[in-house]
């Protein structure tokens, strides 16, 4: 266990000492966050944060790599790299050009669908994943093989813009995401999972030091896309897509009530919430405080970790 916890304390430490400097550059570069006109008031204030502070967490996938250069581990660091590669666009082109819309959704879904293929069939075809869904103990559902492929991609995609939603607050990815590579750590049998679930605890506590509110810079699509590759590729490493519903439940519900929200305007006129995603309606509604959502929403993503490690422990695993 301690040569799983040093490579964690390590990225800890680089991310808490680095921060400041990439901060620092981010500012220099006048690589800031444009804020969408209809935020609240109090997120306009909020204009001229540095954005693209997700790079930090590159140092978890270099102390990854390092102390476990293993095809697992590889291919954990390339899906993040992937998916970052894709945050990076989205975010530069906002910063750079100050506009708040980004790169066009269709883009950004064209090169997910490009990599989660790419990624599955490595999955499949090198690391021996079957194409099956574990319901309970010893019974699963086979899938065909074009079916299966379909459904995760689907999947993966889906979850991690759900996961990307999710970091609309001043800490709040960092706090929900803390949990969900917990659980994995936990259920994993493999080395290489255990020390990138760590490595990866351990690099958004440092990041959390100057992401909590107020932020002194924002992650951004770079580490929140990443973040939701990499969660999502985990639960299909680990044969757990059944519990997905509820180890993911912040997320989807973040995602959820926008899909929600604008169903609701186009058909009846009418919104269901203040504001979307979801953190914001607690925020105009109730009146709640970022440190309020981001506590509350973080004590949900552990409710849900438990559960999941409790069917796991029960009714999941042989």
């Amino acid at each position: 266990m301690i040569n799983h916890i040093i490579p964690a304390l390590i990225s800890f430490v680089v991310v808490s000492i680095l921060s400041p400097l990439l901060i620092a550059v981010l500012r220099q570069l006048r690589l800031i966050q444009p804020i969408r006109k209809e935020l609240p008031s109090d997120h306009q204030l909020k204009k001229g944060t540095p954005l693209m502070f997700g790079i930090i967490l590159f140092v978890g996938i270099i102390v990854s790599i390092l102390f476990s250069p293993t095809p697992l581990m590889y291919f954990l660091s390339i899906t993040y790299i992937l998916f970052s590669f894709v945050g990076f666009l989205d975010d530069f082109w906002k910063a750079s050009r100050q506009d708040p819309g980004g790169v066009s959704g269709k883009t950004k879904l064209i090169f997910q669908f490009i990599f989660t293929g790419s990624l599955l069939f490595y999955v499949i075809n090198e690391l021996g994943i079957d194409t099956s869904i574990t319901i309970y103990k010893n019974i699963s559902l086979e899938l065909p093989m074009v079916l299966y492929v379909f459904v995760i991609t689907l999947f993966v995609v889906g979850s991690a813009n759900a996961i990307n939603f999710t970091d609309g607050l001043d800490g709040l990815l960092g706090v929900v995401a803390i949990p969900t590579y917990f659980f994995f750590f936990m259920i994993s049998d493999r080395s290489e999972v255990q020390i990138f679930c760590l490595i990866m605890i351990g690099c958004l506590l440092g990041f959390l030091i100057y992401n909590v509110y107020p932020a002194k810079a924002f992650m951004g699509d770079t580490g929140s896309l990443a973040i939701g590759g990499s969660l999502s590729f985990l639960a299909v490493l680990e044969k757990v897509e059944i519990l997905i519903p509820i180890l993911f439940f912040i997320y989807f519900a973040e995602v959820l009530s926008v899909i929600l929200q604008v169903l609701s305007f186009k058909l009846f006129h009418k919104r269901i919430f203040r504001m979307t995603p979801i953190h914001y309606h607690f925020r105009l509604k109730y009146g709640w405080s970022e440190n309020t959502i981001v506590t509350f929403f973080g004590f949900i993503s552990w409710v849900c970790a438990f559960i999941c490690l409790a069917y796991w422990r029960f009714l999941l695993n042989p």
